[in-house]
């Protein structure tokens, strides 16, 4: 979209290096003898973490940099929520939309161009992986409907169970445990959507849109020290009694490695023959 403010190459790298080339076409590197295949990503950052979690693991780009950092990455972000997108989704190999504290519900032009920006995203055929916020506003790209959850806030580590399994999600399990924390969820899945995952207080916790789209409900970057600072600060908010369950369900270990790992892969950092 013309006129929209850029910031080139302010990336977060996992792994310590910054790719070059032409854009979108990733780089080859040598790490341990095999050649990886470098991606670019772009984040689009539609929010702020809570200072409590900032203060412990950063904002966004630093805690998805943190959980993919075993894997041959470049983030660079931009704050699309203060209207700073790229000028072209072909810029970068894929993107990742973060969370948000704002809804997809909310009316802001902010929201508005972001969703525009990632609906080119999917038309150009790059991946992009919604999380949270992300997660909803691909349903709602897609024609699927978003509301308050009817069960109050999903918040602490909660479990999912898969149902339909792609070639990406290896290794392959039956259920998998991430920290949630969010009001709103996918109350129905867009037509073209296929459920990957389900809760029993999230039934659309994770689904794929055509082949090039992925949305997860729940927060992968989170940390449970981060998560357990950000539920005493909103305890008020959440309630005594979803706060302290919350806190409970924290000696579940989050398998945020295994989402990490399945992201990658969607993503295409990969090794290469």
């Amino acid at each position: 979209m013309p006129g929209r403010p850029r910031r080139p190459g302010a990336g977060v790298l996992g792994h310590g290096h910054r790719s070059g080339g032409r854009p979108g076409g990733g780089r080859r590197l040598l790490r341990r003898g095999l050649r990886l295949r470098l991606s670019r990503i772009g984040l689009l950052r539609c929010g702020q973490v809570h200072p409590a979690v900032r203060d412990v693991g950063g904002c966004y780009p630093e805690l998805f940099a943190s959980l993919l950092a075993p894997y041959p990455l470049e983030l660079t972000t931009f704050d699309a929520d203060r209207g700073e997108l790229p000028s072209s989704p072909d810029d970068l190999d894929g993107w990742i939309i973060s969370g948000a504290r704002a809804s997809v519900l909310d009316a802001a032009g902010w929201l508005d161009d972001t969703a525009d920006f990632v609906g080119q995203a999917l038309a150009a055929e790059r991946p992009v992986v919604g999380v949270c916020f992300g997660h909803q506003l691909l349903a709602r790209l897609g024609g699927g409907r978003v509301d308050r959850a009817a069960g109050g806030w999903g918040i602490g580590v909660q479990p999912y169970d898969v149902v339909e399994r792609r070639p990406w999600m290896r290794p392959a399990v039956d259920r998998f445990h991430l920290i949630a924390s969010h009001e709103d969820q996918v109350v129905e899945l867009p037509p073209d959507g296929r459920l990957l995952a389900s809760a029993g207080y999230c039934p659309n916790a994770m689904f794929s849109l055509g082949e090039r789209a992925i949305g997860v409900q729940a927060h992968p970057e989170f940390t449970v020290p981060g998560t357990r600072l950000l539920i005493d600060a909103r305890e008020e908010l959440f309630g005594v009694q979803t706060a302290a369950a919350a806190r409970a369900s924290l000696d579940e270990p989050p398998d945020a490695a295994l989402l990490a790992g399945w992201i990658a892969a969607f993503l295409g950092a990969t090794t290469v023959p």
